[in-house]
């Protein structure tokens, strides 16, 4: 598959190579599922709480009594199904926040770049370096790429403040390093832009981080045999009392 690499002018100055597959042979939905609820659950503050039927104000004496008024059976005011009663299941303060495993995790990154490079939502820029911070520069570029009407996550391959400060103002623009990008942070924008230098580190680490690790002493050699016993430890080991029957 050949992406098309352009300049800051928005002109194509060459192409560039990559198999979606090298990344991820596959895309598991619903490992992408799973890593974009679990970073969505960490944003989540847990700081919301409501006052249960022991905390309102109000009397807790019976409104009226049981029978004979008409009306249907009633407690005090508090009652959560009363209008400012307490709430019945009151919220409290809680973690939201789980864990995933770490490899499960960069699998989930590289399967959601993979998509995102299979249905042509990457752009691929040869350099994005700024002498100064210039917003402008950065808006005329997503303009010249077609994507003024899209979210987008330019993603250099390390942090580049002058890149940073001018796109930060621009609404529907994130800026993130390659080296912090995650499932959530690829599949959040509509569009993606990418330096050809970043790309090439994304694939190194893919690559580094799917090959299989040699377990230590398999690699040369054949593997150590057990030791055996010496003469002496055997001759020291007691034999076994033989027993007559019925003893």
């Amino acid at each position: 598959m050949n992406l098309a690499v352009y300049d800051l002018s928005g002109k194509q100055v060459g192409s560039y190579e990559i198999d979606p597959a090298e990344l991820a042979p596959s895309v598991n939905k619903q490992l992408l599922h799973d890593a974009v609820v679990m970073y969505q659950a960490n944003l989540r503050q847990g700081t919301q709480r409501t006052k249960s039927r022991g905390e309102v104000a109000g009397s807790t004496k019976k409104l009226y009594r049981q029978k004979g008024t008409g009306n249907a059976r009633a407690g005090g005011r508090r009652s959560g199904t009363r209008r400012g009663g307490g709430h019945i299941f009151a919220k409290r303060p809680r973690d939201f926040g789980f864990r995933m495993p770490r490899k499960a995790l960069q699998t989930a990154t590289r399967m959601a770049l993979a998509s995102r490079i299979a249905d042509d939502e990457v752009r691929l820029v040869d350099s994005l370096a700024l002498n100064a911070p210039k917003t402008a520069t950065v808006a005329k570029f997503l303009g010249a790429l077609g994507l003024g009407d899209h979210t987008v996550l330019v993603a250099p391959e390390k942090h580049d403040d002058s890149l940073w400060k001018s796109a930060r103002n621009i609404d529907g623009v994130s800026v993130a390093p390659v080296g912090d990008l995650n499932a959530w942070t690829i599949l959040r924008p509509r569009r993606i832009v990418m330096t050809t230098a970043a790309i090439d580190a994304f694939r190194a680490s893919a690559a580094a981080k799917a090959a299989p690790k040699v377990a230590k002493g398999a690699a040369g050699g054949r593997p150590r045999a057990k030791a055996k016993p010496s003469a002496t430890a055997t001759a020291a080991r007691p034999s076994p009392r033989k027993t007559k029957r019925g003893e």
